[in-house]
């Protein structure tokens, strides 16, 4: 894994992490006032390892809960123009279908624009949960603005600055993850944080029920604007409260003992069998430039563009919703539902993920659900089926959560791949978001030939999947074979029972800690 720094090398050397060497792993942790002489690291006990790893996992799982309320802002005021839209925002811009559809579109542009430079930025400061309450201080800033916006051009304007600034948070809260869960826990805090956006949905629809139905006319403007003054508002209050809250980095986070720190690096460690950090000298692009050279990447660029184009109901659900027949009040307040129901599958789709330490099929059969829902809304216009319908749409969301773990457990080291690599899928997969605008006809009755758009398209990401999946299992079976055949000409020790190799590391006063076994890396499939 080591040999990935070294921009020139074949990207196939990465593939395989060394066995952890705990004289190497990791770095001493900085001082804290907080600890009064805490026992050496290398001589802690496995009993104290497991009370100090309890004690690091609660605190980081309570200040990192703090991400799913950040994300329910996010797509908060992302998402708020769609019950805008059943409000008459539409008609007070003069916005034809297409404009409205651009109004859409025209976020994500920005979106992709800024998420790998941030990423690349977010993974070289030491401070990253200031950066994302700036980030989120001005996307609320610039939510509320949206509010005074009086024609088309306006509208695309402050939609595009939206974007650009909201690509912040998502790829860097997924980073910030990575760099304090191990592969194991991952996808489970992932599914917790994307809770966020599925409670938004949820949420979003009753926020705006409540505040277009009782402040049309207030101080003489329509409701649609005092839903943008009021939600962004409210992020710009959450924005402040995460500048003390979220976790930086497991060597510099303050709130946590030595112990706790040290603990949180070790894990990551022997987690992938080596430091979670990036290469002496390495320089600013450098992370790029692997992730550039790195053939899977591409893969996953299309697997993942294929699957967001499949999600893109989620903007027009409450358009969705309203073809069941009912005024805009009990539309809203059906759209809630169905992402309530979505939460909890994803919850426990992703808790089984990581207990199972599977992906694919965890990613694909919630697609198979959303493709039986399409399905359904294609062939019938039965209000019922189709109410139905919406629950598995929504629940589809369960393997989008899941996939993004798979990225990161795709691509672990060095950090500064790992970072360019989230952004960069995420960014292209946006583009999909793009065309997803332009695929729901509005004046279409029930979106029969849009359903079989994004049909095909969650056809087309299962099978990208299996491409993936058929590779990385490829890569396991040659890093099988080099092991074995290191073992077999004594260049490695076997360990017990196949379970990987002997290691033993010398101590600071010249003892050594082991020997112990250390299980291979492995890419999850």
């Amino acid at each position: 894994m080591a040999d990935e720094r070294k921009p020139a090398d074949p990207p196939l050397r990465s593939q395989s992490p060394r066995p952890i060497t705990d004289s190497k792993s990791p770095p001493s942790p900085p001082p804290s006032d907080k600890v009064s002489s805490p026992s050496p690291p290398h001589t802690m006990t496995p009993e104290r390892r497991t009370i100090v790893e309890k004690s690091l996992k609660r605190k980081l799982d309570t200040r990192c809960s703090l991400f799913v309320l950040i994300y329910i802002m996010n797509y908060l005021d992302r998402n708020n123009i769609a019950a805008a839209r059943l409000r008459g925002l539409q008609d007070d811009l003069s916005l034809d279908d297409q404009q409205y559809a651009t109004c859409l579109s025209i976020l994500y542009v920005g979106y992709i624009l800024m998420q790998i430079p941030s990423n690349i930025v977010i993974n070289l400061i030491s401070r990253p949960s200031l950066y994302i309450a700036v980030v989120m201080l001005v996307w609320g800033l610039i939510s509320t603005l949206t509010g005074i916006v009086t024609n088309f051009s306006g509208m695309v304007g402050t939609r595009f600055l939206l974007g650009f600034v909201e690509a912040a948070f998502l790829p860097g809260a997924l980073l910030i993850l990575s760099k304090w869960y191990t592969r194991k826990e991952l996808t489970t805090r992932n599914a917790i944080l994307f809770c966020g956006n599925l409670i938004s949905n949820a949420f979003s629809a009753l926020i705006a029920a409540g505040v277009l139905s009782n402040m049309q006319g207030v101080l003489g403007h329509a409701a649609w604007r005092w839903l943008f003054w009021i939600e962004g508002g409210l992020t710009m209050a959450v924005a402040i409260s995460a500048a003390f809250i979220l976790p930086d980095l497991p060597t510099n986070t303050r709130g946590f003992t030595e112990e706790e720190l040290y603990v949180a690096q070790l894990r990551m460690t022997e987690d992938v069998g080596e430091e979670d950090k990036d290469a002496e000298g390495q320089k600013i692009f450098d992370g790029f430039f692997m992730m550039v050279r790195d053939w899977k990447v591409y893969v996953m660029m299309l697997a993942f563009t294929a699957y967001t184009v499949g999600l893109s109901f989620n903007a027009f659900f409450p358009s969705l919703t309203q073809t069941l027949g009912f005024s805009y009040v009990p539309t809203l307040l059906m759209s809630s539902p169905p992402w309530a129901f979505a939460c909890a599958v994803t919850l426990v789709v992703c808790w089984h993920s990581d207990r199972t330490q599977e992906k694919f099929w965890h990613i694909t059969l919630p697609m198979v659900g959303g493709l039986v829902g399409f399905l359904i809304c294609m062939v019938t216009l039965n209000t019922a089926a189709r109410y139905v319908a919406l629950f598995l749409q929504a629940s589809s969301y369960a393997g989008f959560v899941v996939f993004y773990s798979w990225i990161s457990s795709s691509f672990p080291r060095p950090p500064a791949k790992r970072a360019v690599a989230l952004a960069a899928i995420n960014a292209f997969s946006q583009l999909g978001n793009v065309a997803g605008m332009y695929v729901w006809d509005l004046k279409e009755d029930g979106y029969r030939k849009s359903y079989g758009i994004v049909t095909s398209m969650f056809g087309a990401a299962i099978f990208g999947c299996w491409v993936f999946r058929t590779i990385l299992a490829r890569l396991n079976r040659q890093m099988e074979r080099e092991e074995a055949t290191a073992v077999a000409e004594g260049r490695v020790p076997a360990g017990e029972k196949g379970e990987g190799v002997v290691t033993g590391s010398e101590t600071e006063d010249g003892g050594v800690v082991g020997p112990r076994v250390v299980r291979p890396f492995r890419y999850l499939l």
